[in-house]
Formats: C-alpha cells, structure tokens, sequence
C-alpha cells in the first residue's frame, strides 16, 4: 500500500470521526470500506452519463428495518478511491470525502436521492 492510499483512508477515517456522535453510535451493523473503483456491475454505474460513483451504500436503511431485522449480514458503505482521486485536485479531496461519507451514511438512516439534494448532500 503506497502513502497515497494510506492518506486516503486516513482522509474516510477524518471523515467518519466528525460525524456527530449521536449519529456515529447507530452505524452499527455496518461496514465502511474503500475500494479503488466500482464494479462495472455495481448499482448506479452507467446509470446516467454525467453521474459518477463516489461512494455506494449497500444494506437495509434503518428506517425500512423491522422486528424480523436480525441476523442479517452487515450493511455496506463503499468509498471509491479512484474516481474522487480523479475529480478532485488535492486541496478538495477531503471535503468530497466528507461529503461522500455523510451521502453515504444518510442512505443508511433511510434518506433518499432526492432528499440529500434538498438539503445540499446530493
């Protein structure tokens, strides 16, 4: 692993610690990782032209879970390394992680598209 990937991940471990703790305490059950670049096959790649993938999350939102929610496997937060790497000069990498971080973790209280556009995540 180069020090380039490393700062990376330092960078979604930034981002993840400035998440309020109240929010921070009910990420539980899933897991937040980085992967260099989305799968041809993931969910929303190709899905419009001008879209890129940042980040993907993958789980049932909190808000869909009920009382037969258990033994699940956890959800999935992937942030793609390359395409922000790609977009973003150094000096706004980190604020589109952050942002991408919070997008993410909204999908997982059960925030939609079009409600993180409304409130400035999109």
């Amino acid at each position: 692993m180069n020090r380039e990937t490393v700062d990376f991940y330092e960078l979604v471990e930034k981002a993840l610690e400035g998440l309020p703790s109240e929010l921070a305490e009910l990420l539980d059950n899933v897991a937040i990782v980085v992967d260099d670049w989305p799968d041809l096959s993931s969910p929303l790649v190709g899905s419009e032209e001008d879209d890129t993938l940042y980040g993907l999350y993958e789980g049932v939102p909190l808000t869909e879970r009920g009382s037969g929610y258990y033994g699940i496997l956890p959800d999935k937060i992937t942030i793609f390394r390359g395409p922000l790497e790609r977009d973003f000069w150094r000096d706004e990498l980190e604020e589109q992680i952050r942002i991408t971080v919070v997008h993410e973790v909204a999908h997982h209280f059960g925030f939609d598209e079009e409600r993180l556009e409304e409130l400035g995540w999109g």
